[in-house]
C-alpha cells in the first residue's frame, strides 16, 4: 500500500470541515493543516482536534497536495498559490468565479506539470461510473431528461445575499448536473434556457428549463428549481446529503435506440430476447445492480492521492473539465437573458 499523501485543506467553512473531517478517515491522505485565516474560526478548528493554521506558509513541510475550498471568488488566488508549491490541486467547484480565472488556473498547473483537479465529487459514486457504462447496452445515445426540484424552505432567504444576483440555483445548483450531463453525453455545443421568478418574486430565478445539444448528436433537457416541491432531485434519489430527505426517486432518465435507463436505480429497459427493440414490442425492465455506498468526498480524495503521486484517475473531473462545466453554465445564463440559442 503506498504511503499517505499529505495533504491540506484552505478554508475552514463547511466544505473545508468537511474535507478535512473526510481526510481523516481517508487511508490514502494524512492531514497536516487546515487554513483559516478568520483567528475565531480557527479557534473553533483547533478545539475539533484539527490542525488549523493562518496561512499558507504556515502549512507544514513535506505537504504535496491541497483542496482549496475557500469562497469562489478567492479560488483562482488560493490555486495559483499552491500551483506554485508544485502540489496537487483539487480545487472546489465551481473552479473559479470566471471564465478567464479558470483558464489562467489551467494554464498555469498545465505549465508546471502539476496535477488540478475539480472537486465535482458526485462522479465518485459507484452508481454513476456504471451509469456511464451501461450506455454500451443502450445503442447509441439519443437524449438525456434530468430534473433537480426541490423546495428550500422559506427561511433560506432570510440571508441577504441568498436574494442577489448570483445565488439563483442556476449557479448555486445547476454546475453539479451540468457535469453529470457532460459525463453521460459527452460536451455540451449549444444551450437555450429560459427562467421564472414567479414563485417566490425575488431578483433571482426560482426556476429555469434549459435545453441542450451535445456534441455527438445528442440532445437534453433540464428543469431545475428550488420553489417547486418534488421527490426528483440528485440529493433525494441518492441519499447523499443528510440534510435533504431522501426519495429514492429517479432524477435523470438516460434514452438510447435499443433502450432505457433511470439514474441513480439503474434500473434498465430493453426490448424482448428476440424481438425488435421499437414501439410494437413491450420493453421488459431489468432491476439496477446493488452497489456499494460510499462517501464520495472520501473517494475523491483517495483517487485524488493516487493522482497527486503519479497515477491516473479517469473518473475525476479534471482542471479542464471543470473550466467547460463552468462555460456551459455561464452560456445557460447568457441564453436566459438573451433569449437566444448560445453556443459553446
Amino acid at each position: 500500500m503506498a504511503a499517505a499523501v499529505p495533504i491540506c485543506v484552505i478554508g475552514g467553512g463547511s466544505i473545508g470541515l468537511r474535507h478535512a473531517e473526510q481526510a481523516i478517515e481517508c487511508d490514502a491522505v494524512s492531514l497536516s493543516a487546515v487554513v483559516e485565516p478568520g483567528a475565531a474560526r480557527r479557534e473553533e478548528l483547533q478545539a475539533m482536534g484539527l490542525p488549523a493554521v493562518a496561512t499558507l506558509d504556515d502549512v507544514p513541510d513535506g505537504t504535496r497536495a491541497a483542496v482549496v475550498a475557500t469562497p469562489t471568488p478567492d479560488h483562482v488566488v488560493s490555486g495559483l498559490a499552491v500551483i506554485e508549491r508544485s502540489w496537487a490541486a483539487l480545487v472546489e467547484k465551481p473552479i473559479t468565479q470566471t471564465i478567464e480565472e479558470g483558464t489562467l488556473l489551467c494554464e498555469a498547473a498545465e505549465t508546471r506539470g502539476v496535477p488540478l483537479v475539480t472537486g465535482h465529487h458526485r462522479r465518485c459514486h459507484p452508481f454513476v461510473s456504471e451509469a456511464r457504462a451501461m450506455q454500451d447496452r443502450i445503442g447509441d445515445l439519443v437524449g438525456v431528461n434530468g430534473l433537480w426540484s426541490l423546495r428550500k424552505h422559506d427561511t433560506y432567504y432570510d440571508v441577504p445575499w441568498r436574494r442577489q444576483k448570483g445565488a439563483g440555483p442556476i449557479l448555486t445548483n445547476l454546475s453539479h448536473e451540468i457535469d453529470l450531463l457532460r459525463f453521460f453525453a459527452g460536451e455540451v455545443v449549444e444551450v437555450s434556457a429560459m427562467t421564472a421568478n414567479a414563485r417566490r418574486g425575488l431578483e433571482i430565478e426560482d426556476t429555469a428549463a434549459i435545453a441542450f445539444r451535445f456534441a455527438n448528436g445528442a440532445l437534453g433537457t433540464f428543469l431545475i428549481s428550488d420553489a417547486g416541491a418534488s421527490p426528483w432531485a440528485f440529493e433525494a434519489a441518492s441519499g447523499e446529503n443528510p440534510a435533504i430527505a431522501f426519495s429514492g426517486e429517479d432524477a435523470m432518465r438516460i434514452v438510447g435506440t435499443k433502450g432505457a435507463f433511470g439514474f441513480p436505480s439503474l434500473d434498465l429497459w430493453q426490448g424482448g430476447a428476440g424481438k425488435d427493440t421499437d414501439w410494437r414490442n413491450p420493453m421488459q425492465v431489468t432491476k439496477g445492480p446493488n452497489l456499494p455506498v460510499v462517501d464520495p468526498i472520501r473517494e475523491q480524495l483517495a483517487r485524488f492521492a493516487r493522482v497527486a503521486d503519479g497515477g491516473e484517475e479517469p473518473l475525476l473531473a479534471t482542471g479542464r473539465d471543470g473550466l467547460a462545466t463552468l462555460a456551459v453554465t455561464e452560456a445557460v445564463l447568457k441564453s436566459a437573458e438573451s433569449g437566444r440559442v448560445e453556443s459553446i
